[in-house]
């Protein structure tokens, strides 16, 4: 006959590996950025939906308000990190099928102000960390034939904006590396595509104000919508992006989510009397 203690033991183990094997039949995705803003909404709308969660981020990320997630701490400029950080994800879960590339950092200082060390670092950062991880994360998905990348970029990624040199090059190009993986990618069924948000009361954006360089007032006069962009604006755009079911033939775009900004070429005074 077998004994108590014997029984609770296979129990245990038939427990975990129904757990596994859930978890094996949840969509994974990878967040950059995951511990704040943009990421922090985009992981917990992913969460909701059902979706298990490996979130990057240089800060520890609180995983218990998550159903399925995995936290990795590191720096993503590091290329041995992005190797381990996959690792990690599929030795967890076993699949991937979104990579959301949203960690980013600005600068804010004319062309000639930005020394030559500041500008490597915002493209270290925003785009040739987004390149590393695509490499990374995307052979996963191709070798699955299937799969989403949702690389966060800007309107500063689709227009010039004064005093941010870096930041400005950084975008275009990760606009830029997006429209290419996706004509690399797509007949292998992995789509990429962009979000270029406005301005987003976020972190970084409190950040930049603190330093004087602009004011609420300066954005919403701007945005036919006259107001900012939520995190939660920006995490429902990416979440669609991530969905084979609702955006499985969209592939290479990048999308404004901006209230308008980049649509809207009124001069002020236009702009303002239609309020």
């Amino acid at each position: 006959m077998p004994t108590a203690t014997f029984k609770r033991r296979c129990l245990a183990r038939r427990s975990r590996s129904g757990q596994l094997g859930h978890r094996l039949k949840l969509k994974t995705a990878v967040i950059t950025g995951a511990a704040q803003g943009i990421g922090l909404q985009t992981a917990k709308l992913l969460d909701s939906l059902g979706w298990s969660l490996a979130l990057i981020d240089l800060q520890p990320v609180a995983t218990q308000q998550y159903k399925y997630a995995l936290a990795l701490t590191g720096d993503i400029t590091d290329e041995k990190f992005v190797a381990e950080a996959a690792a990690k994800t599929m030795k967890k879960f076993g699949r991937v099928d979104a990579l959301v590339n949203n960690a980013g950092i600005s600068n804010i200082s004319s062309a000639l102000d930005t020394t030559t060390e500041k500008y490597r670092q915002v493209l270290e950062v925003n785009l040739v960390a987004p390149f590393m991880l695509a490499k990374q994360f995307g052979k996963i998905m191709l070798d699955a034939g299937s799969g989403a990348i949702v690389n966060v970029a800007s309107v500063a990624g689709l227009q010039g904006v004064a005093d941010r040199s870096a930041y400005n090059a950084s975008k275009h190009g990760l606009v830029g590396l997006t429209r290419t993986l996706a004509v690399e990618w797509g007949a292998r069924g992995v789509r990429v595509n962009a979000v270029c948000p406005g301005w987003v009361k976020t972190e970084m954006d409190h950040k930049d104000q603190a330093g004087g360089s602009y004011t609420d007032r300066d954005i919403t006069d701007h945005v036919p919508m006259a107001r900012f962009a939520r995190p939660e604006d920006i995490a429902e755009a990416i979440a669609w992006l991530c969905d084979d079911t609702k955006s499985g033939f969209v592939n290479g775009v990048a999308l404004p989510i901006d209230g308008g900004w980049t649509t809207d070429g009124s001069w002020q005074s236009l702009r303002l009397r239609q309020r």
